[in-house]
């Protein structure tokens, strides 16, 4: 057999190898959630929905979810009127709640409760506010690592999340080199989606027009950028990567330290669709695709979490502001993100898929 032949078909054997390890955890942590659910006091399996990844969903059911999405963007902001300038639409509630807080959502004791009960929060909105019937699909960064413009998320077709940005000339950034697009979004149904809110802290060459407020609420009309590319995935998102994210990290905050870390997972999926808002720490759900990526971020926490259930559920690490900063996060600080849903809840009752508000698992 040719060396190159040979090289070839070890590393697609691998790959299987890794994708049995992660499927192997996820079965685990299934069977833990399911005798979970017979304790829930809100989820039962009747109520029970299950969240796909972005592959597996259907071809109607891919357009039902994006249908939805653009109802959101075609639909009114409920702010109060005049407060938040660039928050024209329903969806811009949703950036201007995550730009509010972030400080105190990253690198933080609350990073993915929050973030659980946000994603989990616009799944309802999609469903209450503009007739969605699915569930919120996940983005598995490693199945198509070797080529994210390629896969159905990106590849810019009617079923995608939209492609590429169209390719220009552009330079590196600080979080890596310039990839395969850079200019606006013109394939899919989210070509020349129009954002507005930010920059706050870009990351995006070329960099984008500066916002007419400090802040980043001022009205800043521009278009949708991205700069996909393989660069990050095939060094930091491949699927053996997260099968051993999970089995290395034995406790909570080594899990979220590994994910946040400067190439962890969390950061090189960002910046995997980069540019302009996709690289902005701050504005970066004004991408539609961040709810896909932070579908596979609470995925990977439950599978972790799953591998030993009754010791890592109502567990929790880190300070309440960014880096540590703050006090010591507690299960009984509550989470209010009152722009987009009006209950609050303590971070204790967020550390289940299947209680407190949710009545989900992962497939």
């Amino acid at each position: 057999m040719p060396l190159l032949q040979a090289l070839w078909l070890f590393v697609y054997l691998f790959s299987l190898v890794a994708a049995d390890a992660v499927g192997d955890l996820q079965t685990k942590a299934n069977t833990a959630w399911t005798t979970q659910l017979a304790k829930s006091t809100n989820c039962t399996k009747a109520k029970l929905v299950i969240r796909k990844e972005w592959g597996d969903v259907s071809a109607d059911d891919r357009r039902a979810y994006i249908k939805a999405v653009k109802c959101l963007i075609a639909a009114p902001s409920k702010l109060p009127k005049g407060k938040f300038p660039g928050a024209v639409t329903r969806y811009e509630d949703f950036v201007v709640t995550h730009m509010q807080q972030t400080p105190n959502i990253h690198g933080t004791g609350n990073f993915l409760s929050w973030h659980r009960y946000f994603t989990w929060s616009y799944e309802q909105v999609l469903r209450t506010e503009c007739g969605y019937n699915g569930t919120q699909p996940y983005w598995d960064w490693g199945r198509w690592a070797s080529n994210p413009e390629t896969s159905p998320i990106f590849d810019g077709s009617d079923t995608s999340m939209s492609g590429n940005g169209q390719k220009i000339s552009h330079q590196a950034t600080a979080v890596g080199p310039a990839q395969n697009g850079g200019g606006c979004v013109l394939t899919g149904p989210f070509a020349n989606m129009t954002v507005r809110l930010g920059p706050v802290s870009p990351q995006a060459d070329p960099a984008p027009p500066r916002n007419p407020q400090s802040d980043g609420y001022g009205l800043n009309t521009r278009c949708l950028r991205r700069d996909l590319g393989p660069y990050l995935t095939t060094r930091y998102t491949t699927t053996s990567i997260i099968a051993s994210l999970i089995t290395a990290s034995k406790d909570i905050g080594t899990l979220q330290n590994n994910m946040q870390s400067g190439t962890g997972v969390h950061g090189s999926a960002h910046f995997t669709i980069g540019s302009d808002p996709g690289g902005d720490f701050y504005t970066s759900p004004n991408d539609p695709a961040f709810y896909l990526l932070h579908g596979q971020i609470d995925r990977v926490w439950a599978i972790w979490q799953g591998q030993d259930l009754n010791n890592r559920q109502q567990v929790m690490a880190g300070g309440t502001q960014i880096f540590g900063g703050g006090t010591n996060q507690k299960l009984t600080d509550v989470v209010n993100i009152g722009n987009v849903m009006a209950q609050t809840y303590p971070l204790s009752a967020l550390m289940s898929t299947v209680d407190g508000p949710f009545c989900y698992m992962y497939q």
